[in-house]
């Protein structure tokens, strides 16, 4: 099948976003129904994901505070690091940031050099937590996404990332 009658195909395969959300009138523009269809189709990947967070007790956020401290390593991070790092932002870090340390997750200090800066740290408890979460989450990515093509998955993620270069 050559890539024009692929790509047809798939088109009528998939449901399209008019009929999904019941909407009689035609789009505005094209942008309008590419908009609709990205934030229909992030709902649904993320219910996914906040079922299994829910039972770990995390939001997406925290679990991606979570994650970032991890990579950050015994430096830990600042808390305007973190929230630059952040993949969805959240306004008050520091509350999210104290939500996390109650739980025993993270833990925090003021630097020596500079007392103004606090540096969040991953505890062994969040090490621990992300340890359980780590191939759920992994699963719950491949079952949503994994029917894409490799060839679908890198065209996708190229799409999504030259739209956001203009909208920093």
């Amino acid at each position: 099948m050559d890539n024009y009658r692929y790509n047809e195909y798939i088109v009528l395969m998939a449901r399209d976003i008019q009929s999904e959300i019941k909407q009689r009138k035609p789009f505005t523009c094209r942008e309008e129904e590419l908009m609709l269809n990205i934030l229909r189709t992030a709902d649904q990947l993320q219910r996914r994901m906040v079922e299994l967070l829910k039972t770990a007790e995390l939001s997406g956020t925290q679990y991606n505070v979570l994650r970032i401290l991890r990579g950050a390593g015994a430096e830990g991070l600042a808390c305007g690091e973190i929230s630059e790092r952040m993949v969805t932002r959240d306004p008050d870090i520091t509350r999210l940031l104290d939500r996390l340390e109650k739980r025993g997750l993270v833990a925090r200090a003021r630097e020596r050099e500079d007392r103004r800066v606090v540096t969040a740290r991953i505890a062994p408890g969040g090490l621990e937590l992300l340890k359980k979460l780590d191939e759920p989450v992994v699963q719950a990515h491949k079952a949503q996404l994994g029917h894409l093509e490799p060839r679908q998955q890198e065209t996708l993620i190229r799409l999504l990332e030259t739209a956001r270069e203009k909208t920093g």
